[in-house]
């Protein structure tokens, strides 16, 4: 499933290079653009369908595959220390990697944010530099970040977030349609907490996949969406520990 994943990554990417849209696939698959949206997003593609898209970019299945073998080969799955703290300690460069890394070109980051063109190639080349991105000719941005990229453990991102993000993060009731806040207070054993924490680093890794998988819709069509997930050894004897019998 993995491989199957980064393979429709990796004919996303040659689509949006050579300038192709879902209505160009529809009109070469003669399906409806909703169709062809529905198998990019399910990545049930038959060897059939595949090899017209193929033949719709100029090239055989076996060049998709090694084209996904190079992206796997080249890509970044972490910065060093020292890279995070440059990007932590400029918000503007920040804001346009978490763009990049959510496969925005430069046409729509200029659309939906007020940055001048210069400051904002100047950015992206910062990136460049720091092998996250390949800035191709027409400021084409080629993603060079592992499909599995994360930010370092308590490393300068997190703990910018930690610091100033968070506060405005949690300023919401958690009422509109696309919120959901629950908080749940439990006792387990040691091997329970291992697996239920396993089960929200795979909640975590899927949340990744469905934005991967939709990162070929437009702008419009889609809208930032931020998930904390999160488990301590905290209980409500924090807030009430001075009713708490001591222990002898």
């Amino acid at each position: 499933m993995a491989q199957t994943n980064q393979l429709i990554n990796t004919l996303k990417r040659l689509l949006k290079r050579e300038d192709k849209t879902y209505a160009d696939v529809a009109k070469c698959l003669e399906l409806s653009e909703v169709s062809v949206k529905r198998l990019f997003s399910s990545q049930n593609i038959s060897l059939q369908r595949l090899d017209a898209i193929c033949d719709l970019l100029g090239m055989e299945i076996s060049e998709l595959v090694f084209e996904m073998q190079q992206d796997q080969s080249n890509s970044l799955s972490e910065l060093s220390h020292e890279q995070e703290k440059e990007i932590a300690g400029d918000l503007e460069l920040l804001l346009i990697t978490v763009l990049v890394l959510n496969r925005w070109s430069l046409d729509e980051i200029m659309q939906h944010y007020k940055f001048e063109l210069t400051s904002c190639i100047r950015y992206l080349a910062h990136l460049d530099r720091l092998g996250m991105v390949e800035l191709q000719p027409g400021n084409r941005i080629r993603l060079l970040a592992s499909p599995h990229f994360k930010w370092r453990e308590n490393g300068p991102i997190q703990q910018l977030f930690r610091e100033k993000i968070e506060r405005e993060y949690f300023r919401s009731n958690f009422t509109r349609k696309n919120e959901h806040l629950s908080v749940l207070n439990v006792m387990l054993s040691d091997a329970s907490s291992q697996q239920f924490k396993r089960k929200l680093e795979r909640l975590a890794y899927e949340f990744d996949e469905v934005s991967k998988n939709e990162s070929g819709l437009a702008i419009g069509e889609r809208k930032g969406s931020t998930v904390i997930l999160t488990m301590r050894d905290w209980d409500y004897s924090e807030l009430y520990g001075l009713y708490r019998v001591a222990k002898h």
